[in-house]
């Protein structure tokens, strides 16, 4: 896979694992749904913590970012035909977004992308990955 079309998938994806470290050590990996913004050279996914029901509005995954910022996501496709199979993983240092221009601009982005996150106002934090390196691998490439 090109790094191009690498790009190109993680863009389009709809839901991806993010895995931060907790303070042992340990890998604590969740579901998350982000937009992907490109600004220059740069790119970033930015998620929120949003309205859905949650067991608190403290969320290991932000403690984890504020204590180790160091954070990955992976993207997948699963076929029976493994010759389908391909997957990108987004390396990078997470942030909790503290600019009002720039949460507004990864809340534009998250609206266009997911017909949730229009119109209503968000409250939740909304967190950044600076996206360092992006590598891919798919079947049957080589």
């Amino acid at each position: 896979m090109t790094p191009e079309e690498a790009r190109r998938r993680l863009v389009r994806a709809r839901v991806g694992r993010l895995a931060t470290v907790r303070r042992d050590g340990s890998p604590h990996v969740v579901p998350f749904v982000f937009a992907i913004v490109e600004i220059g050279s740069e790119i970033r996914a930015y998620w929120i913590v949003d309205d859905k029901p949650k067991r608190s509005p403290f969320l290991r995954r932000i403690e984890n970012i504020e204590t180790n910022p160091s954070v990955e996501f992976v993207i997948d496709e699963y076929w029976d035909d493994w010759d389908r199979l391909w997957w990108v993983r987004a390396s990078g240092t997470g942030r909790v977004v503290h600019a009002s221009n720039e949460r507004a601009m990864a809340l534009e982005a998250l609206g266009e992308k997911y017909p949730q996150y229009r119109g209503s106002p968000h409250s939740g934090a909304v967190v950044a990955i600076d996206i360092e390196r992006i590598s891919a691998w798919e079947a049957g490439a080589g």
